[in-house]
């Protein structure tokens, strides 16, 4: 049973290649996908394992030591060999999509989302206690809410131009008009999403450049506006293009913003192992506050810092920007 949540975002500075595992039609290496919705997803044991990562060399030795089975690491993410002994005190959720990058006529891109992705995330802040008092708004297909009418064109202060009203997503038109309930909206997401300074831009382009689709109309995005690079293996020998080297990789777009849980319990140990430490336990906040906030100058959170993960780490994939919402 947990005794501690909170609400994480995982926001992308680069392309991210969480594998799926399998081909599907041209594209080689996919990315995860959820089953029933088809957006893309990040493993709650893939986030769990590069989280581990990280904070395995970001530790010091002595607390991150992942092979003695009472390290820091060991006791929140449990033992890395003999697994069977006890099972770690940290969990993560699937990370679930919350808004996608899709390119505009007006401002380069929008952040696309669409009542189901809203209220999806509205549910896990309410289950983490965290403040959600908006509602989501009902939108039909082939026209669009956008939280300011900057996205159109209009000029603050001036009036709409029916005609003009139509937004370009890609090669889709939507007719779109304002919507004070989406813009509190995409207030609440960036202020919690996106709170440091570094991001200041990033945030204040949420609150004007936020879009509301149908899901039916978001769906068509969430399957079909990746990035899709292609990949030549190179003979060693020739230096040219190996035969039957091309392969086609997924990649979720910089600038998508996901949602997850971070769920704690009291530091758990071996049968009869570590009674006599019981008190000097970690409790299931002091887990998450290890994990995120961190211990002092010594032992650094994660909250705020860029996490590497998902595959192609060399190239410059699988930055993303970790952020916790706490009640």
């Amino acid at each position: 049973m947990f005794e501690a949540t909170q609400v994480v975002f995982y926001y992308a500075v680069s392309p991210v290649h969480m594998g799926a595992g399998s081909a599907i039609g041209a594209i080689d290496s996919p990315i995860q996908r959820e089953v029933h919705t088809r957006h893309p997803m990040f493993a709650g044991s893939g986030l769990k394992g590069a989280l581990r990562h990280h904070v395995n060399r970001a530790w010091p030795r002595q607390e991150g030591d992942s092979r003695k089975p009472n390290s820091l690491i060991s006791r929140i993410f449990g033992p890395d060999t003999a697994a069977s002994d006890f099972a770690g005190a940290l969990s993560l959720t699937d990370a679930q999509l919350v808004a996608l990058p899709v390119r505009s006529l007006k401002g380069g891109f929008a952040y696309v989302t669409s009542p189901l992705a809203l209220a999806r995330l509205q549910r896990l802040a309410q289950q983490a206690g965290l403040a959600c008092e908006w509602a989501v708004p009902v939108v039909a297909e082939t026209r669009a809410l956008i939280a300011s009418p900057v996205l159109l064109g209009h000029r603050p202060g001036s009036a709409a131009n029916t005609a003009a009203d139509q937004l370009v997503l890609e090669a889709f038109e939507f007719t779109a008009k304002p919507d004070d309930k989406l813009a509190a909206i995409a207030q609440w997401i960036a202020t919690h999403a996106l709170p440091g300074p570094a991001d200041i831009f990033f945030a204040n382009k949420l609150k004007t450049d936020m879009v509301l689709l149908s899901d039916t109309d978001f769906a068509h995005f969430a399957r079909h506006a990746m990035v899709v690079e292609p990949h030549v293996r190179i003979d060693d020998d020739s230096g040219t293009a190996s035969g039957g080297g091309l392969f086609y990789v997924e990649n979720l777009p910089p600038e998508t913003l996901m949602v997850g849980l971070a769920q704690a319990s009291i530091e758990r140990f071996k049968k009869d192992s570590r009674a006599d430490d019981a008190a000097a336990l970690l409790n299931a906040g002091q887990v998450l506050s290890t994990v995120f906030a961190g211990q002092g100058d010594t032992v650094p959170g994660i909250n705020g810092k860029l996490l590497q993960i998902g595959g192609d780490a060399s190239t410059g994939r699988g930055l993303v920007l970790v952020q916790t919402a706490s009640a």
